[in-house]
């Protein structure tokens, strides 16, 4: 494994590589979700490329850019191990510059649900996106459903500026009591986790409900927030929308994503189920 940290390096040993070019962008301190991302580049392409950057655009004041969890040395030998052909490691100056030309998410579905409660979030995710699959340019790129609307907005993005990259919807990874893994998980205390399983627990109802036959959005949301309820500091949505991420009034099979976002604690976490 090679591991670069400046576009110039990275150029020099993305051009040795031949045939496909998996990708997996990630902010670090890697867990078994992104190994999951990995795993499935490794299978579906030739090469792989990771990427380590905690990208300071898509942090709101007072956001936890500071504090995000780093883990370099273990991301390393997590990367080697899973057999990754180049870390690309780049610091934020050879990554931004003064002045620059910026990308700005959609009107619409970049600012509701997580863009109404992050306005200007998407924002540096597309932006630092771009930048990534341009320097890049792999043949196929992969983002997992946890974060579905980023997933959403980055597949219009790829769509609609016509880049050649496919993008790999990939499978949301649980641990083994059903909390969504996430790295921002390390600032749980015991008892917040125990409470955090109840996002789980709500959409894992909302699927039970929809299995039984009730499709009506509304009676689905009022029971999910009621499981929240009992355990979460603050509710801040429970979300039924289509894959446009347009609401909807009745759940629409193979059409469908419930999405819930809570604070436990400090901790803001998000999770979602594909229906």
């Amino acid at each position: 494994m090679v591991i670069v940290r400046d576009y110039e390096s990275f150029l020099v040993e993305r051009q040795k590589l031949q045939g496909s070019i998996g990708f997996v962008p990630t902010m670090g301190a890697l867990h078994s979700g992104h190994l999951s991302l990995i795993k499935r580049s490794k299978a579906e392409c030739d090469n792989t490329i990771v990427s380590i950057f905690v990208n300071p655009t898509q942090f709101l004041e007072g956001e936890d850019l500071d504090k995000y969890p780093r883990k370099d040395e273990a991301d390393k030998k997590i990367c080697q191990l899973a057999g990754v052909d180049i870390l690309f490691m780049p610091t934020v100056d050879s990554i931004y510059s003064n002045d620059e030309l910026v990308i700005m998410a959609p009107k619409v579905r970049g600012f509701i649900l997580e863009g109404a409660k992050r306005p200007g979030h998407f924002d540096g995710v597309l932006q630092v996106v771009m930048k990534l699959l341009n320097i890049v340019s792999p043949t196929h790129a992969f983002f997992g459903k946890k974060d579905a609307q980023q997933l959403a907005l980055i597949s219009q993005m790829v769509k609609d500026y016509f880049m050649h990259t496919k993008i790999v919807p990939c499978d949301i990874i649980r641990d083994e009591k059903g909390l969504a893994l996430s790295s921002r998980n390390v600032y749980l205390s015991q008892d917040e986790y125990n409470r955090a399983l109840s996002l789980s627990r709500s959409l894992k109802e909302a699927s039970y409900m929809f299995a039984k036959g009730l499709s009506d959005v509304t009676i689905i949301k009022e029971k999910m927030e009621q499981v929240l309820l009992e355990s979460v500091d603050t509710l801040e949505y429970v979300a039924v929308v289509d894959r446009t991420f347009k609401p909807l009034k009745k759940v629409q099979q193979d059409n469908t994503i419930i999405l819930v976002a809570v604070f436990v604690g400090n901790t803001r976490l998000i999770d979602n189920i594909w229906l």
